[in-house]
């Protein structure tokens, strides 16, 4: 027998799909992949293990973890079609635009892009994690009239993106900082672009078809755009002294303060907690100390105010911080973001098709009904 539907708008009380990849836990402030909490994860794996970790459903061995991080570095240079296509990129265009076409067109240059096995389906993951930091950083440098630096297959992903970004080998701890901002934005649960690759792969499209939905998704500011508007808050404020009115102003007012608050999180961030530490020893080694005062600040401010209504930091909030201080451009941030959760969205990509169901949820319809057709002419 089948239950009657259920209007449930935004699907904020549906479930709609299994996973081992991703467990929240709003009320408490929970987050674990695989059953690794977060916080263990950004202080102790890197990214590479966390990507093995969101395929395999277990942490590596040594000998699996090199064969994996082998396998991404052999993929980091684009085809040749598409380091064309940068260059004809506008230098104007925005970079979410930007990675949305070129990420799809990688689909073009891949021999396998339609087929729709399991091993096929892992490479085409790897393809994609590999190529698009290589994407983005050398985008960033043609908007800016630099000459392309091609991908270092001797580095990690973190160290070989900034090496592109800035021409020059990172310091340790700045590409340390980007690891570990990758690795708490890899994945979180059934947000609205994991949803949307699982909606699109569902119809047995391709990958790339199901990561370019993703990124569509990922630029709206509801979503993978909010560290961008913290940023722009910060540069708003400008000054220490500026922090209280401008925060105690807006809350008057009723606005929404950018960094705050979550639509799963009634608790504390479990992502922001070690990024906090982090931001604030990245922003001193970079000479970003005020950036992070201020952040502080607001958060003193907010505890104050609305802790109390389940209001806490999220992830945003220290990660504009931590982008700022390792050198990369505001409009790059959701960029950074994709960077990342492509590890996530082919991780829930490869679950759905196994035992796969096309995602078709029913509308309400709120229309008129049994209206009479009436000839243009007499209209």
């Amino acid at each position: 027998m089948t239950a009657a539907p259920v209007f449930d708008k935004g699907l904020a009380n549906t479930v709609a799909a299994e996973t081992q990849c991703s467990f929240i836990d709003g009320a408490k402030g929970v987050l674990e992949y695989v059953g690794y909490d977060i916080d263990s994860l950004a202080r102790n794996s890197t990214f590479e293990e966390t990507v093995f970790l969101l395929w395999n459903r277990r942490l590596p061995t040594k000998a699996e973890l090199d064969a994996l991080c082998a396998e991404i570095r052999a993929e980091y240079d684009l085809p040749e079609g598409v380091w064309q296509a940068i260059r004809a990129t506008p230098r104007t265009a925005h970079p979410m635009h930007m990675l949305r076409t070129l990420v799809s067109m990688l689909g073009m240059h891949d021999h396998e892009a339609d087929a729709d096995g399991a091993d096929a389906n892992r490479r085409k993951s790897i393809r994609l994690l590999a190529k698009t930091p290589t994407i983005i950083a050398n985008f960033d440098r043609h908007r800016k009239g630099k000459p392309f630096v091609r991908p270092d297959a001797s580095m990690d992903m973190a160290t070989n993106f900034l090496n592109m970004l800035n021409g020059a080998r990172p310091t340790a701890a700045v590409a340390k900082a980007l690891d570990v901002c990758l690795i708490l934005h890899a994945d979180h649960g059934l947000n609205a672009s994991t949803f949307a690759a699982r909606v699109t792969i569902s119809t047995l499209s391709d990958m790339y078809s199901a990561i370019t939905t993703a990124i569509g998704t990922l630029k709206g500011p509801l979503h993978g755009g909010a560290n961008e508007e913290v940023m722009h808050m910060l540069n708003e404020i400008g000054t220490m002294d500026n922090v209280e009115p401008y925060i105690k102003g807006r809350l008057a007012r009723k606005d929404r303060i950018m960094g705050f608050g979550h639509r799963v999180y009634k608790a504390y961030d479990p992502r922001a907690g070690y990024l906090k530490t982090f931001a604030k020893q990245i922003a001193s080694d970079t000479g970003n100390e005020r950036l992070y005062e201020m952040s502080t600040r607001i958060e003193d401010i907010m505890k104050a105010e609305v802790a109390a209504k389940g209001i806490y930091p999220n992830v945003d909030f220290y990660s504009a911080t931590t982008y700022h201080s390792i050198g990369i451009d505001l409009d790059l941030f959701t960029c950074m973001f994709a960077f990342s959760r492509i590890s996530g969205w082919t991780a829930h990509c490869m679950e759905q098709l196994v035992g796969n169901r096309l995602i078709r949820p029913m509308a309400e319809y709120t229309g008129p009904h049994g209206l009479t057709y009436v000839t243009i002419a007499s209209r």
